[in-house]
């Protein structure tokens, strides 16, 4: 062999060599390429992922605090009409005259009355302008006396001259028992097409 052909064989190995080398970094080349194309395309996916939960989130939010403002506002206006009700029949209360008006302040009254021992000196007070209608039912009455006014819509409050027992059955104490005892079934007929 000659020392030509020995220079050729060591050349085409360490062109073999080199291509084989060259070979292998296109390859490791392409893989790391590859890599970072896949790597890039998951932190999108990722990111589009995280973008569209943020986006969900957020108008989950938004739909739970319209529902919640709605819910308020529907709140509100349900008080509104219950207080312009209340209002209403405390109106009705005070313009109830005639016949209605006594029968209601005489039951009242006997029912207060009812309260105390027999014997008891009592004093009523009630509304200013039932004074000559308490006076004239007062008569039927030993030691009781109208004491003077109370501001209400009517209805008395008696009270014990001997003790400190008083009993308040004005229109106003038994329209607030009645309200709050009946509050739901009121406002279920009131807004039960809702």
């Amino acid at each position: 062999m000659s020392l030509d052909t020995v220079v050729e064989d060591i050349r085409d190995e360490a062109r073999a060599r080199a291509e084989e080398i060259r070979a292998e970094g296109e390859n490791r080349a392409e893989e790391i390429v590859s890599e970072a194309e896949a790597d890039a395309e998951q932190i999108h996916e990722d990111r589009e992922a995280e973008v569209e939960r943020e986006i969900s989130q957020e108008r989950e939010q938004k739909l739970s605090s319209a529902k919640l403002e709605a819910k308020q506002a529907r709140l509100g206006a349900r008080r509104d009409v219950l207080e312009d009700v209340h209002e209403d029949v405390e109106a009705a209360l005070a313009d109830l005259s005639g016949d209605r008006r006594e029968e209601l302040t005489t039951a009242l009254l006997e029912a207060a009355v009812a309260e105390f021992d027999d014997g008891d000196s009592l004093r009523v007070y009630g509304r200013a302008a039932d004074q000559a209608l308490l006076e004239d039912i007062l008569t039927d009455y030993e030691d009781v006396t109208f004491a003077g006014e109370r501001d209400c819509l009517g209805g008395v409050v008696v009270e014990s001259t001997n003790s400190r027992v008083r009993v308040n059955n004005t229109f106003d104490s038994l329209l607030e028992t009645v309200w709050e005892d009946n509050l739901k079934e009121i406002s279920d007929r009131l807004f039960e097409a809702q």
